[in-house]
């Protein structure tokens, strides 16, 4: 019986992997100019991280989290009954700041140096409809910047990712910005936003008439098309800023002017969980249609608080592996990686020469492929192409007696001698003049 993956979980085969690699190697490049930190936080956690953190009016809590009870002795959550059994409800992180707050507050990195600067890469779990660029397990680039407050460093951020963008090769991107206010100002809008509804509010879809008692400005993040109607001339929170969020706004705008950093103002623009403020922005692109942002993020000064932490402000975002990867895949296509060297041998004497010289070469820094049973020339040669191999090396009974194997360029087919006692030179020589 062939079992097949779980739906919305997908593998990442040769050939697409290789697209993957670039991308983090890139990423972890342009961390390390900015002096970001490595941090690795697990894929499960307590589920009340993110009830308390989200927003337990989130769709990410009220529907998409993958949570299950797990069988201990010291779980609570569940009331004591007949067949009941008891645990601690955990959940497989939907998405990566969380993790890494609570992270920053259990380990108390605040009491050794207050600003930290921390990325993440790893793979995020939501049980959402599946569709092109949008799994249920999926990948995630994320960073954190923990103790800082100033504009500076959302500009920063969004500096760091365009810098990403370009250093993989991808255009065509549109940055959107809007603020959210802070405790002070917000409390004013809501009021309005709650005005302009009305009798509006009767006709949104049930998970918005569902929210508006807590967080009216989720309906303005609504994707239901009666919803983006009805909404459609409701206020703008920028008409309703406080004086420090205005200042704070209007500084990240100048700074990202005088850097060149093109941005548009979307005052729709709401993110999808609580515990953001002021600064919120996506980067989108038109090519993967209405699931267009590709990154996204924002201020969330009261999220460390929450947590149990001292006030500590912070700010940070996410990117989607899957679609940043799908736009690199419509501009060219990564090709999976081909073995240096094959090594063809031919007789059982050249059997044990070759396993030697291939643990040889593969120790100076050469990928090095070779057949382990007897097959013919010919069809180690057929395997050798199929495989992109740059060189071939030939080895049989008289090329051993004569010290001289055969390397042929896979490329432009030609053949030439080389001493089998100095094989790692005189491979390293060719391979630096051949034009991949």
């Amino acid at each position: 019986m062939k079992v097949a993956a779980i739906k919305g979980f997908s593998d990442i085969l040769p050939g697409e992997v290789e697209s993957w690699q670039f991308v983090e190697e890139k990423a972890r490049e342009v961390f390390a100019l900015y002096n970001f930190s490595e941090i690795r936080i697990p894929v499960l956690e307590k589920t009340e991280l993110f009830s308390r953190s989200l927003g337990e009016t989130t769709d990410i809590v009220e529907k998409e989290m993958y949570t299950f009870v797990d069988r201990d002795a010291m779980g609570t959550m569940l009331p004591p009954g007949p067949g009941t059994i008891r645990g601690s409800s955990l959940t497989l992180r939907p998405e990566g700041t969380a993790g890494v707050v609570r992270a920053y507050v259990e380990s108390e990195m605040y009491k050794i140096e207050a600003v930290r600067k921390l990325f993440y890469l790893g793979p995020m779990f939501r049980r959402e409809k599946p569709q092109k660029g949008r799994l249920r397990q999926f990948y995630q680039i994320g960073a954190e910047v923990l103790g800082r407050g100033d504009p500076f460093a959302d500009a920063e951020l969004l500096l760091l990712l365009r810098d990403l963008f370009e250093m993989v090769g991808l255009d065509g991107l549109t940055l959107e910005l809007n603020s959210l206010g802070c405790v002070a100002c917000r409390p004013r809008y809501r009021e309005d936003l709650l005005s302009f509804l009305g009798e509006r509010g009767k006709k949104l879809c049930g998970n918005c008439q569902r929210r508006m008692g807590r967080n009216p400005m989720r309906v303005l993040d609504c994707k239901e098309e009666v919803c983006s109607q009805l909404t459609g001339g409701a206020p703008s929170i920028l008409g309703f800023l406080c004086e420090s969020c205005e200042d704070h706004f209007g500084t990240v705008k100048q700074l990202l002017g005088e850097t060149g950093l093109e941005f548009k103002l979307n005052p729709r623009m709401v993110r999808g969980l609580d515990y953001y403020c002021r600064t919120a922005f996506e980067w989108t692109s038109p090519r993967l249609g209405s699931q267009n942002a590709v990154a996204a993020g924002g201020r969330y000064d009261g999220l460390v608080e929450e947590l149990g932490g001292p006030p500590t402000p912070g700010v940070g975002f996410a990117m989607g592996m899957e679609r940043l990867v799908l736009l690199l895949a419509m501009k060219e296509s990564k090709k999976a990686a081909r073995p240096a060297i094959y090594l063809v041998w031919v007789g059982a004497t050249a059997r044990v020469w070759a396993f030697s010289a291939a643990h040889r070469l593969r120790r100076a820094g050469f990928s090095v492929e070779i057949e382990g049973e007897a097959k013919s020339l010919k069809s180690q040669m057929r395997r050798a192409d199929k495989m992109g191999a740059q060189f071939v090396l030939i080895v049989g009974d008289e090329e051993l007696s004569s010290g001289k194997g055969i390397l042929r360029n896979m490329d432009s087919k030609e053949q030439f001698p080389v001493s089998l006692d100095r094989i790692e030179k005189e491979i390293a020589a060719r391979l630096e003049t051949n034009t991949d």
